[in-house]
């Protein structure tokens, strides 16, 4: 198993745990259909509050490139961050070390973030000549702001997580306990908040996360005349695409020709 679900009904909590070390927390399709498991599984316990985090002192270095072939990963990926993002309870990111590309989709899909001083936020779609979806775009957006959005984007620039607390997209940076390292110690204290969030009453932060979602625009509505639609499916479907693949798994530089 790749995704790892635990309920606490002493605390009212659950924790959804990313265990693939080896590859950084990067998903592939089986990871996902567990991620999806385990959203069933949170709809059958409800807990009042819900952890997302991952081994190996990184959160989740994005989609498992090896296996990344075709838009069907990316409509799984939507489904999955719908239901994430759809929870009536609050949810909390722990991260730690990489959150790139499928990471900070997944941390954006989440109600709060907690990271550690190593942290590094990044969606470097430009590199790989793929795109992310409109709702990522707006939510990075609205969540990092949109000039940190379009550096993010258009320079595949990396955040640090001082800057995301400057930012405001990271609620708290946890100084790292040697003694646990960089995923241990924010686990622990993603854990510690959300035992503090289960206490609180579930009917008003229920209505608070539905009244928050609701000021965030429509991502299809967003794009009316579906330009962004079509732009993702250009990007998707381009000899770009297949090079920057290529280029990553032979650790070159990808020369992408826009076609």
């Amino acid at each position: 198993m790749t995704i790892d679900y635990t309920a606490d009904p002493a605390t009212r909590t659950a924790t959804i745990t990313i265990d693939r070390p080896d590859r950084r927390g990067a998903l592939n399709h089986a990871a996902l259909d567990e991620l999806d498991g385990a959203l069933d599984r949170l709809a059958e316990d409800a807990p009042r509050a819900v952890v997302l985090w991952g081994t190996g002192d990184h959160f989740c270095a994005g989609a498992d490139l090896t296996e990344l072939e075709d838009q069907s990963f990316t409509r799984t990926l939507r489904d999955v961050l719908d239901r994430l993002a759809g929870l009536p309870v609050p949810t909390v990111a722990a991260i730690a070390g990489s959150c790139m590309g499928l990471g900070v989709q997944l941390a954006l899909a989440c109600d709060l973030r907690l990271a550690t001083p190593d942290a590094r936020f990044a969606v470097p779609v430009a590199r790989l000549g793929l795109m992310v979806d409109h709702w990522t775009v707006q939510r990075l957006a609205a969540i990092f702001g949109q000039s940190t959005a379009r550096w993010m984007l258009l320079s595949a620039g990396v955040v640090p997580a001082d800057r995301a607390v400057g930012l405001g997209a990271v609620g708290e940076l946890v100084e790292v306990d040697p003694e646990y390292g960089p995923g241990g110690t924010v686990l622990a204290a993603a854990t510690e908040l959300a035992g503090r969030i289960a206490e609180l009453a579930p009917l008003s932060n229920a209505g608070s996360k539905l009244g928050l979602d609701l000021l965030q625009p429509d991502g299809v509505a967003a794009d009316p005349d579906g330009r962004y639609a079509e732009a993702f499916d250009r990007a998707w479907g381009s000899a770009d695409l297949v090079e920057g693949r290529t280029a990553f798994a032979e650790r070159r530089t990808p020369q992408f020709r826009g076609e």
